[in-house]
């Protein structure tokens, strides 16, 4: 990069960590002039909710209660979600970077720079020199654009996107397991379960919609488990809370499974119908007896016995998970052995029988589904599959060889660059500055790009490296569709146009395609245009949206998928037929004996570090953190802790403390509670700069979904001004 990026630390110290405010500003919110139903733009569940629209802006919500989902109901993001909408922060023109910073430019010289920097670094370097990387949060329609645009106008194997930090794990077990990846169950089958396990899954926080769901089945009379080091909101409401351990779930799930074997506990005519593998599986959670299991992963063993007591025997059963369980270099044998506890029940494709991973971005159902993976074509096709790659290649009407195979995931690809291997990179929706582990490393890789245009609607920290910034659409500025984490495709409205000269992101990746030359592939009018190119394109695939469309989506509040013809309801539940999608019908176990996370707890850093999310955050806050009541809900990170950790290092709560791992360090105040494991430390990961939870992650992968372990490493915790010595006691420097 020619010109030097605006350091973060600076621009932080300059400016400040965000600028937020509410748009009203205290003064009375005007009339609106219509409203637009459409949905939330944050987390998976994609509430239901009406904008409220005055003189182009959103100015206000109101409740939107016929949607099924959240019948009205909405949590505290979604409440102010609104509020971003004509934030002074926005992008109104494309920029260019020049020696005094970022100067606004027109979209012709903005998509000409582009352009151009394609052309020079592919010709130089190789097709596969260019990276595109996208977001989950995105529509299906950008999705399916991204991919088809990274394939066919820039003929390189380097996309991906940032589900890769999210579902992938979860993902490649449910392909793996069931032959498709998605949640066997619509939500409304929670109440009907009448055991529930919980597990990495801070539903209160991240999911808050889905408690209400939670509590109807504990009305019914269900039995609650929950699974996590920290005793999240959801688990103070559980019948049985399992302190795991970091980083110890698969063990866990063997040690449970050894009971319910033992006990009888398990349906044998189900596994031998329906299933492959159980014989493998049985013989290894043979080896974990409770005694054994409590030693590795930290739930006492009458405990274990106690989540066989509730789920073995149970009528109805689901089991849910989340980030908890795939954020790890095992994430996908951590969530296929909890599948082995579903397959071993048989309690699954009926109602209030089932799995569940919750989707943690807005379309991380959807975002994975259309080809904006590196591995995958539209219709969760499969990029090495030669039967896939013909498909798609007569449909998109290119030779089949002029596909790339795979190419680099995510952290790959900022490793690719920061090695000289990629040169140049076109990014939306993905601030990996903030989202990718050991945060130095990813500033220093953007710091060598030869070309980087970023499409944003605010200038999110990565952005400020960029060389051209194309200034994109919010979500209630587009027409399109996101596909719910229970796998319902729901209609996004247009509320509003975007202001100044900012375009919709749709457009913008058309532009830059038609320019290369490949106006005749991407002919696109409308959004509609691309939704239905879509559609058909994933007709016969294992993610089949051929049988909707606009109309049908918004008549039905949204349909689920797989619906293969115009005249097929949809289908909320999958596997009612207890036949699987692997060719032979049947289900997968597989076993996996326990290994220990990539970094473990020692005398030097004796302290297990996890992160996630709280309430009012999103991401890498880049929305969030400029809506002013969502900043007071919680204005920075904070460090939770025991109080027992706390004491040894001589720290009262709201005292500042030094977290150190061996890739960094950050001072953030600590909050002392009692529902975290003494052996861990907690801190939200929403924050950029000197207080990101990302310097001090691992950038540890997954060997199979190639998902960075954030959920555990090694750290150590002193007060901050405060020295440890060799022996790990604590002094005044």
């Amino acid at each position: 990069m020619a010109i030097p990026a605006l350091e973060e630390r600076e621009f932080i110290e300059r400016f400040g960590p965000t600028l937020h405010y509410g748009p009203m500003h205290g003064g009375e919110r005007p009339k609106p002039d219509t409203h637009v139903r459409t949905h939330c733009c944050f987390c998976g569940v994609q509430c239901g909710i009406q904008l409220e629209v005055h003189d182009n802006k959103v100015v206000g919500f109101e409740p939107w209660e016929e949607f099924p989902v959240n019948r009205g109901m909405l949590c505290p993001k979604g409440v102010k979600r609104y509020m971003q909408n004509g934030h002074p922060d926005r992008l109104l023109a494309p920029m260019v970077r020049t020696p005094r910073g970022f100067d606004a430019t027109g979209w012709d010289d903005a998509l000409n720079r582009t352009v151009a920097a394609i052309h020079r670094i592919q010709a130089r370097h190789g097709k596969d020199a260019f990276a595109v990387l996208g977001g989950a949060s995105m529509t299906n329609e950008k999705a399916y654009l991204l991919g088809k645009f990274a394939r066919v106008a820039l003929k390189t194997a380097n996309i991906d996107y940032n589900g890769r930090l999210c579902m992938v794990s979860a993902g490649a077990a449910n392909k793996a397991a069931f032959g498709v990846d998605r949640s066997a169950n619509p939500w409304s089958d929670i109440p009907l379960a009448r055991a529930l396990i919980i597990s990495g899954a801070n539903v209160g926080e991240c999911f808050p919609i889905l408690t209400d769901y939670i509590w109807r089945a504990r009305d019914n009379g269900a039995k609650i488990i929950v699974i996590d080091p920290r005793m999240t909101p959801i688990a103070r409401t559980a019948d049985l809370f399992l302190p795991v351990r970091p980083g110890r779930d698969s063990a866990l799930a063997n040690g449970i499974l050894h009971v319910m074997i033992e006990r009888g506990w398990i349906d044998r005519e189900f596994i031998e119908a329906h299933t492959v593998g159980f014989d493998q599986v049985s013989g290894v959670v043979a080896g974990y007896p409770p005694d054994v299991t409590e030693a590795v992963t930290g739930v006492p063993a009458s405990s274990i016995v106690r989540a066989a007591e509730i789920w073995g025997p149970a009528e109805t059963s689901m089991l849910l998970h989340a980030r908890g369980v795939e954020h790890h270099t095992k994430g996908v044998e951590n969530c296929r052995s909890y599948i082995n506890l579903v397959l071993a029940t048989g309690r699954i494709g009926r109602p209030g029988c089932g799995y569940g991973t919750l989707t943690g971005q807005g379309n991380g159902q959807g975002g994975r589904e259309h080809g904006q993976r590196t591995n995958q074509l539209p219709g969760g096709r499969d990029i090495e599959n030669p039967e896939d790659r013909r498909f798609i290649a007569d449909f998109w009407q290119v030779p089949e060889a002029e596909i790339p195979h795979t190419g680099l995931t995510a952290c790959e690809i900022i490793d690719a660059i920061e090695d000289g291997r990629i040169r140049g990179l076109l990014s939306i929706s993905f601030n990996p500055l903030v989202s990718i582990p050991d945060a130095d490393r990813t500033r220093a890789a953007l710091g060598r790009l030869e070309h980087f245009t970023c499409i944003d609607f605010f200038l999110s920290e990565t952005a400020r490296y960029a060389d051209v910034v194309l200034a994109g659409s919010l979500q209630e500025e587009d027409d399109g569709t996101v596909t719910t984490g229970e796998g319902r495709c729901v209609r996004l409205r247009q509320a509003v146009t975007p202001p100044g000269e900012a375009r919709v992101d749709w457009e913008i990746i058309v532009d830059i395609a038609r320019r290369l030359g490949y106006d005749e592939q991407f002919p696109y009018a409308i959004p509609k245009d691309i939704f239905r190119e879509l559609a058909r394109a994933s007709a016969g695939g294992n993610v089949d949206y051929s049988g909707m469309d606009y109309a049908r989506i918004e008549e039905n509040m949204g349909i689920f998928w797989p619906c293969p013809s115009r005249g097929h309801p949809g289908t909320p539940r999958l596997f009612e037929g207890r036949r699987f999608h692997h060719p032979d019908g049947r289900a997968r176990f597989q076993a996996f004996e326990y290994r220990p996370p990539a970094e473990d707890v020692d005398a030097e850093y004796p302290l297990f570090l996890t992160t996630g999310r709280v309430v009012s955050q999103y991401l890498s806050g880049n929305q969030t953190r400029r809506i002013g009541p969502l900043v007071d809900q919680y204005p920075e990170p904070l460090c939770e802790m025991h109080p027992l950790s706390a004491a040894r290092i001589g720290v009262a709560d709201g005292d500042p403390v030094r977290v150190e791992t061996r890739r960094g360090a950050i001072e953030v105040p600590a909050r002392l509670v009692r529902t975290i494991r003494p052996d861990t430390v907690f801190v939200p990961y929403h924050w950029p700069g000197p207080k990101s939870a990302n310097l001090l992650t691992n950038r540890a992968l997954d060997p199979v979904s190639k998902i960075p372990e954030f959920k555990v490493c090694a750290c150590r915790v002193r007060r901050a001004g405060a020295s440890a010595d060799a022996s790990g006691t604590v002094s005044d420097d």
